[in-house]
């Protein structure tokens, strides 16, 4: 089978999986939208922090990916259950750090000086969620090493079956009913609780049931910690879970500083925002499948191939990000009215949905270049790329541009303002990580 083949029949997977997932999304999005203006905007700004902390983490652990994708090409199955195993005390740690950060949010609220009335609505919507991080990050495990092996279809097949519960789910607890009181936009968040623990419970059913895990034994008695190869997996995921969560916060931060602008603000900003992480879905699901091929091969010892790869991830990536930035620009009004019914946020949401066009084109070009320099280990130059013009063009220049103004131009008091410096920043990052992935591939010598 030829790569490109293997790439998309391997993506194409994962993107309904990806899908379902950013379905939850979608679905909390349109729902509390239904039910208040109100309920909207503390989503817009509760989904923020937890998004934050949770890719943060996920990152860590996403790192994993290339590691266990060289180890199966190197057909060593025993060394794959044991890297599992050790990443599990790993996982135990940040998700401590994830559950303390979503139970006490008030600093950045306050920093970022959300609104008073919003506060509280955030603060119980957050701790709801601390509840679901523990599962949904053992789950994303699940699926780091079904990627990592070639093997995502059971792995979308839980995201899917997490739909179809998730969906019923939230609109029975945010509305109430049959005994169940209203919930508001809290009820998003127990609806994601419930479906969380009870997927990642078939997760390890079938770690444990099914046969083509039996070359790994990962049910091998859990070993000590061996702080050495812990501190290899935390040496990589560190500094890589450090840059995603500047390139996420430099998105959800823009949540937080967009919500002192009143909750038509904030809602036409929850609707773009999600279209662009569900957009996002596509590239990331050509990455993760292009970047197990890269460390397959790289394990296999054959750089020739790895580097053929990645020419045809790119090709495959990039021609997708052009298709659906073409098609969000051509439809933003009407996209903007699925989410809402109200004239005001649809007409907010549609012109931030014309800079979504140009913004999804870099996010999907930085997406596939990071994940090719981690087959590499290159893990640190893209996170200062990411401090520099992630946080300081993109979210520093959108503040500058909404709330103080540049030279001759008043403060624009607009999202608009924190969208067009993402946008030229992602555009620049773009042009900027194909030159260390070169240096890196060039730079590459077998072990």
């Amino acid at each position: 089978m030829s790569e490109l083949r293997t790439i998309v029949r391997h993506a194409g997977t994962l993107l309904v999986g990806q899908m379902a997932t950013m379905a939850f999304g979608v679905t909390d999005t349109i729902v509390a939208g239904r039910y208040s203006e109100g309920a909207l905007a503390a989503l817009s700004v509760g989904s923020a922090v937890y998004i934050t902390v949770f890719v943060a983490i996920n990152g860590m652990l996403q790192v994993l990916l290339p590691t266990w994708a060289e180890l199966h090409g190197a057909s060593k199955p025993l060394e794959v259950g044991r890297s599992v195993r050790q990443a599990l005390y790993l996982a135990a740690f940040v998700t401590v750090a994830g559950v303390i950060a979503l139970f006490f949010p008030g600093p950045l609220l306050y920093w970022t000086e959300v609104p008073e009335g919003l506060r509280e609505e955030v603060r119980n919507y957050l701790r709801v969620l601390a509840l679901a991080l523990p599962p949904a990050l053992l789950f994303r495990l699940y699926g780091t090493l079904n990627q990592s092996l070639g093997l995502p279809h059971l792995v979308t097949m839980l995201q899917a079956g997490s739909l179809l519960a998730k969906i019923p789910l939230t609109v029975w607890f945010v509305f109430g009913g049959l005994g169940v009181p209203s919930m508001g936009v809290a009820g998003c968040a127990w609806a994601t609780v419930v479906v969380n623990y009870l997927f990642v419970g078939i997760a390890f059913w079938l770690l444990r049931t099914q046969s083509l895990y039996e070359p790994y034994q990962l049910w091998h008695k859990l070993e000590a910690p061996d702080w050495r190869a812990i501190w290899d997996m935390a040496r990589l995921g560190l500094p890589a879970g450090l840059a995603i969560m500047v390139e996420v916060t430099s998105f959800t931060l823009m949540a937080l500083f967009i919500a002192r602008q009143g909750t038509l603000a904030a809602a036409g900003h929850q609707v773009a925002s999600n279209l662009a992480a569900v957009l996002y879905m596509t590239p990331l699901s050509i990455a993760i499948a292009t970047s197990a091929r890269v460390s397959y091969w790289l394990g296999a010892g054959d750089p020739r191939k790895a580097r053929h790869t990645i020419r045809t991830g790119f090709k495959l990536g990039l021609g997708m990000a052009l298709t659906l930035s073409l098609a969000v620009w051509l439809g933003r009004e009407a996209i903007a009215a699925i989410y809402s019914k109200q004239p005001d946020v649809i007409a907010v949401a549609s012109g931030l949905l014309a800079w979504l066009a140009v913004y999804h084109l870099g996010d999907a070009a930085q997406a596939l270049n990071v994940f090719m320099l981690r087959c590499y280990r290159v893990v640190v130059a893209p996170l200062v790329a990411y401090c520099v013009l992630l946080w300081g063009l993109g979210l520093g220049g959108g503040f500058v541009l909404a709330y103080r103004g540049l030279g001759p131009w008043a403060p624009m008091q607009s999202p608009a303002a924190f969208w067009m410096a993402s946008s030229f920043a992602l555009a620049v990052l773009a042009f900027t990580l194909p030159v260390i992935l070169w240096r890196a591939v060039r730079a590459y010598r077998p072990a």
